[in-house]
């Protein structure tokens, strides 16, 4: 049974490392790679399963990198579902400059899909959700794959499942799409995702709460989890919003903290979370995954530490109750 399906059209094997300093024409001797499985709704699926859901990642491989990716994930013991490609997979790759603390990240386009095995993606995608709860459509698209690609997503495992909730992480000409679709429960925008999106500056926080609730009062999406960086994050839904400042924590590496972020959402909310209490889980897995080196993203032991010593949601604009509560949301996998 999936209680949990992501996709990942564009997924990548990650490679991170760490020089002292990075310098132009020189050669740069660098630490040993660090290799993991990469790709929005990947991560968005590792962490969900360390955190002991039923989840299963669909996703989109071809060549020798597509095959050293699924070896990784089979590492992870994590439930897949391949399409087989001819293209080959991406590598992206990331530096971390030890003397400053930067990071450096180059990140490719991924192999072209030809309409057949796009076709094959929404095949794969209708026949999963048969007993999921909730879908999520997560990361860059390749190319060859239409604009709209998470809108025909989403329309079809709704059309297989009409009470699946739909979740969304994208960018640019997709995320527009996806949320003209009308399909979409939950969508996770970045700050500078949503300037993009709306096309306004949204410079302070009142201007950033009130673009959120306007995906709401559009019906473009239910819920809307906004990240801010180290400014924390907002949720708002049709009867609240919430703020939640960044927790406190050594940075060692930011990838992977949006996706470790949507997966502690949607986890505490089908465990039954309210919507403040899964804004504080989704922002213990991010700060969790942000004490990790690369892409190896958050232990479940880390994220419930994270949640039991962490700030409390805020309400703000409509939002009348207070997030006192502070429920055992207590992982299965440890």
């Amino acid at each position: 049974m999936n209680d949990i399906v992501t996709v990942t059209l564009n997924p990548a094997v990650d490679l991170s490392t760490a020089v002292d300093r990075v310098v132009d024409t020189h050669k740069l001797r660098c630490e040993a790679a660090q290799r993991d499985p990469g790709g929005g709704g990947i991560n968005v699926a590792r962490v969900l399963h360390r955190l002991g859901s039923e989840c299963i990642a669909l996703f989109a491989a071809g060549g020798a990198t597509g095959r050293t990716l699924g070896g990784l994930l089979d590492r992870e013991n994590l439930r897949t579902r391949c399409i087989d490609i001819e293209g080959e997979t991406r590598e992206n790759f990331s530096v971390m400059e030890t003397s400053t603390r930067r990071e450096y990240r180059f990140v490719l386009p991924g192999p072209t899909l030809a309409p057949a095995e796009w076709n094959e993606c929404l095949r794969s995608v209708s026949g999963h959700v048969g007993s999921a709860r909730f879908l999520v459509l997560s990361g860059s698209l390749p190319p060859g794959v239409p604009p709209d690609a998470y809108a025909q997503l989403a329309r079809a495992a709704t059309a297989a499942r009409p009470d699946i909730r739909v979740a969304v992480d994208a960018s640019g000409p997709t995320l527009a799409a996806a949320l003209d679709g009308g399909y979409i429960d939950i969508v996770k925008p970045s700050l500078n995702e949503l300037r993009e999106l709306t096309a306004l500056p949204l410079n302070g926080v009142d201007e950033q709460i009130g673009a959120a609730r306007k995906l709401i009062e559009e019906r473009k999406a239910r819920m809307v989890a906004l990240t801010l960086g180290d400014k924390g994050s907002v949720l708002a839904t049709h009867d609240e919003t919430w703020l939640m400042p960044a927790l406190e924590t050594e940075v060692r590496s930011a990838i992977g903290a949006g996706d470790s972020f949507l997966a502690g959402l949607i986890w505490a909310l089908d465990h039954g979370a309210l919507a403040c209490e899964a804004l504080a889980y989704a922002t213990a897995a991010a700060a969790a995954t942000m004490k990790q080196t690369g892409t190896r993203l958050c232990d479940a032991r880390d994220v419930a530490r994270a949640y039991a010593k962490g700030d409390r949601p805020v309400p703000v604009q409509v939002s009348t109750r207070s997030c006192n509560t502070h429920s055992e949301l207590t992982p299965s996998k440890q």
